[in-house]
């Protein structure tokens, strides 16, 4: 892999952050939807944070945590942030806007880092990688010595990741002001 990543890894930001300007700007948000949307949101943005606790991102191999369950648990909550803002949008059209990001820019980019892996951790990637599922979680935790780890609240600051709760605070106060001037 080139140093900085593939063109797709490093273009999923920016491209989310587009894709979330156009939904702002083409919702059409009803407070019922807006508190559905926002319960989904919550439940993918405690995933992110959960799994940003258990990664030591290209040091370690993440099994504990969210990793037991499933290898993406990051991008498990990014879909989840996504369904509940398509959600909140309030326009179902959207939701082929959210399919087509997500399943060009982020499937792509699990099998590109699912290479990485194998070439970091060899075998031991390779045993996990037959036992858990790249997205969809399974229901029981994969069982491994290494998945003792408890969430370490210093990697969650680390990697930043208090910036997906401002983000989402951000997007529902717009969506929020949007709804109350669609009255």
């Amino acid at each position: 892999m080139r140093r900085g990543g593939t063109w797709i890894q490093r273009w999923r930001v920016p491209l989310g952050f587009l894709c979330g300007a156009i939904f702002i700007v083409l919702a059409r948000p009803t407070p019922r939807a807006l508190i559905i949307g926002a319960a989904v949101s919550v439940i993918g943005l405690a995933i992110r944070a959960w799994a940003s606790g258990h990664i030591r991102k290209n040091a370690q191999l993440a099994v504990s945590g969210p990793y037991a369950f499933t290898r993406n648990p990051l991008y498990l909550g990014s879909f989840l942030l996504g369904i509940g803002f398509t959600i909140a949008s309030g326009r179902w059209v959207l939701a082929i806007l959210f399919a087509a990001l997500f399943l060009g820019i982020y499937f792509p980019v699990m099998r590109v880092e699912a290479g990485t892996m194998g070439e970091l951790f060899g075998k031991e990637y390779q045993s996990y990688k037959q036992a858990v599922p790249l997205f969809f979680p399974r229901f029981t935790p994969y069982t491994q010595s290494d998945n003792n780890i408890r969430f370490d609240a210093n990697l969650y600051l680390r990697y930043r990741e208090y910036r997906a709760a401002l983000g989402l605070v951000i997007a529902w106060g717009l969506l929020l002001v949007k709804s109350y001037y669609l009255r």
